[in-house]
């Protein structure tokens, strides 16, 4: 898995709940190109049709709060997103992201530093995130070795996959 990635940034708001992710009118979608299209529909349906793939998503405080659906998570990925930094997230979202592969980064006061189309650089190894605009460099907490783990399998079931020698 790369440590350092850099791409476009789309900034959202505070307490973006799991419905705003990934409206509940779409859970019966099984196609991951159709389910990506809806994504951060309940935010702007202007998001996920331009939305660079390979981007970032910065958020406020308590990104994906609201219900668990791991559909959220789910749509960022197939929107295009490499990974969602926030100044905070709810839990069960942060565990669902990493089980499924999308990397959270926690960045107190991203929000407050970036703006919508700005290029940022997050390295997970040295904890931090670069707004290249700017060339602010914000620290941000490191995932711990579990969570690392996770996210170098692509997630919690092919890591199992793997470990159990189940293809």
């Amino acid at each position: 898995m790369k440590t350092t990635f850099t791409g476009k940034v789309t900034v959202v708001g505070d307490n973006v709940d799991t419905d705003q992710i990934y409206p509940g009118a779409y859970l019966a979608l099984t196609d991951p190109k159709e389910i990506g299209r809806h994504c951060l529909e309940g935010v702007s349906s202007d998001i996920a049709p331009g939305f660079p793939q390979g981007g970032i998503v910065a958020a406020g405080r308590n990104f994906g709060c609201g219900s668990s659906r791991e559909h959220a998570p789910i749509a960022l990925i197939n929107m295009g997103a490499s990974a969602v930094v926030a100044d905070s997230f709810a839990r069960i979202f942060f565990r669902n992201a990493v089980n499924l592969g999308l990397i959270p980064v926690v960045c107190k006061g991203i929000s407050k530093q970036v703006q919508n189309g700005q290029t940022l650089t997050i390295d997970l190894l040295r904890g931090t995130v670069t707004v290249l605009e700017t060339g602010a460099v914000l620290p941000c907490e490191q995932l711990g070795e579990q969570a690392m783990m996770i996210l170098e399998a692509g997630g919690i079931k092919p890591l199992m996959r793997r470990r159990f020698g189940k293809e």
